[in-house]
């Protein structure tokens, strides 16, 4: 659940090693991922966007994002999430299948976790003036986001959010949403909204004010910058620090700590959301004034926002050229 556990270090490399000094982080975020997935169980489904596995021995399911083409919160991700929260839902509750105690929510993109919004949409909705298919997107967003604040309204489930790259925007909000949000160190957040004259409407100040207060959170929200994992540790907006490339180990010991205690962690996290609720109707209501906002957008604010669409955009095809050389490389 929430609230700032211990920081996590499983490596099993000396600090200061040559190894360590002579790896990029395209080469440890495959070799991490090399030494995760022969361990897990692939899911059959026909996602394009959403690679999902499951860990039965420790009934962990794990979903790993790939937003196409730029690795953002597409029309086409949202729809794969909706339906892989009901296909766990499905086995949680059917008394045939293996429990699902845990679910984490991961990237398949190194160095990013996910860029958010799908800017290029918002662009292309606004300039139509087309409020409603606007409006639609966005409760897309929040039913996704929802589903992981309420552990998919099944009370013996713990959401995860795993953050190994840079979560912006809605991939923030969506990590937000996580009863535990575990990340490594280097990883940058943050919310870019403001400087493109516009907030983060889809749960940022309904997650964030829960976990900091509202005070800082809208300090957070103005500031439009970039903090790193260690920085929001520190503020209480991460739970769990993990050394770079030790995500998903940080994770299994979470999760090994939580076993311990539980029924009380479940239950002290029940007593919150009933002090601190976050409610559908409350999200609902921002992402109108959201909407709205959006489109009162200029054109010198929509061109703030095609610049930032192109620096990602440049970012994730540099990083795709690094992941083929290491895949080459390594082959």
């Amino acid at each position: 659940m929430s609230g700032r556990s211990a920081h996590v270090s499983l490596s099993t490399h000396a600090e200061n090693s040559p190894h360590d000094r002579s790896t990029t982080p395209v080469e440890m975020y495959m070799a991490h991922l090399q030494a995760i997935r022969p361990s897990l169980q692939p899911q059959q489904n026909n996602y394009s966007q959403l690679a999902t596995y499951f860990d039965e021995s420790s009934q962990i399911a794990w979903g790993y994002m790939q937003g196409e083409p730029r690795p953002c919160f597409t029309p086409t991700l949202l729809r794969e999430m909706l339906a892989w929260w009901g296909s766990m839902v499905s086995m949680i509750d059917d008394p045939e299948q293996t429990d699902v105690k845990y679910f984490v929510l991961a990237s398949n993109v190194p160095d990013i976790y996910n860029l958010g919004g799908d800017l290029n949409l918002f662009m292309k909705h606004i300039a139509a003036r087309d409020r409603d298919a606007l409006y639609r997107y966005a409760i897309s967003c929040i039913d996704s986001s929802y589903a992981v604040h309420r552990h998919l309204n099944r009370p013996n489930v713990t959401s995860i959010a795993l953050v190994q790259g840079q979560a912006l925007g809605g991939g923030l909000e969506c990590a937000l949403a996580a009863n535990v949000l575990i990340a490594e160190r280097g990883a940058k957040m943050g919310l870019p909204e403001i400087l493109f004259n516009l907030f983060p409407g889809m749960g940022a100040l309904t997650y964030l004010g829960r976990r900091v207060g509202h005070h800082l959170a809208e300090k957070i929200i103005r500031s439009g910058k970039l903090y790193l994992a260690e920085e929001l540790y520190e503020m209480g907006v991460v739970d769990v620090l993990a050394e770079p490339g030790e995500g998903e180990a940080a994770v299994y010991e979470h999760v090994r700590r939580e076993e311990k205690s539980r029924n009380g962690i479940l239950a002290l996290r029940a007593a919150r959301e009933l002090s601190q609720p976050a409610s559908y109707e409350e999200l609902i209501r921002i992402t109108e004034i959201w909407v709205d906002a959006a489109l009162r957008l200029t054109s010198k604010d929509l061109r703030m926002m095609e610049r930032l669409v192109s620096r990602q955009t440049s970012k994730v095809e540099t990083t795709a050229v690094e992941t083929g050389l290491s895949n080459a490389f390594h082959a």
